[in-house]
């Protein structure tokens, strides 16, 4: 597979990932679209595996996304900004502190939000929890699965 199809497919992975935080967006499909043209242009055992393991984690995360709240983030007051807060703190908190650190960079991201238009910490914590509470954890449910494909995905390509 060669740069410029590697780099494609990175830019939907990318494009997936942004999808997962704008509602009505099929970010989860974005990502399994991008892995599956990967697999099917790379002749690896890996490439195929990392399909699997990608189909297994998004049906994982459906059933999980269905246990949790629906989302109902504009009716607590999310905003794009938010979004964008809380996606640049997950993937960032995802790098920074391999894996895990997606869930404390995306409350983080959130908080840093809220206390920038706020100006209070109270306030600051008072909207994470609303927004949490309200879908907040149904979007970093599926923003953690998709983040772990991106990464498995890097991951195999970086090894070669």
């Amino acid at each position: 597979m060669g740069v410029w199809d590697l780099l494609l497919v990175g830019a939907v992975l990318l494009l997936g990932l942004c999808g997962v935080l704008v509602p009505g967006v099929p970010g989860s499909w974005l990502v399994w679209a991008a892995v599956l043209w990967w697999a099917l242009k790379d002749s690896r055992p890996v490439a195929w595996w990392l399909l699997v393991g990608a189909t297994v984690a998004l049906l994982v995360c459906q059933v999980v996304r269905w246990a949790l709240p629906p989302r109902q983030l504009r009716a607590s007051g999310a905003t794009p900004r938010m979004a964008v807060y809380a996606g640049a703190g997950a993937l960032a908190g995802f790098f920074l502190l391999p894996v895990l650190g997606a869930i404390p960079g995306f409350m983080g991201g959130i908080y840093l939000c809220e206390r920038l238009r706020l100006g209070r910490h109270g306030e600051a914590m008072a909207s994470l929890r609303t927004a949490m509470r309200s879908g907040g954890s149904s979007v970093l449910a599926e923003l953690f699965t998709c983040l772990l494909i991106m990464g498995a995905w890097l991951g195999a390509v970086l090894t070669g």
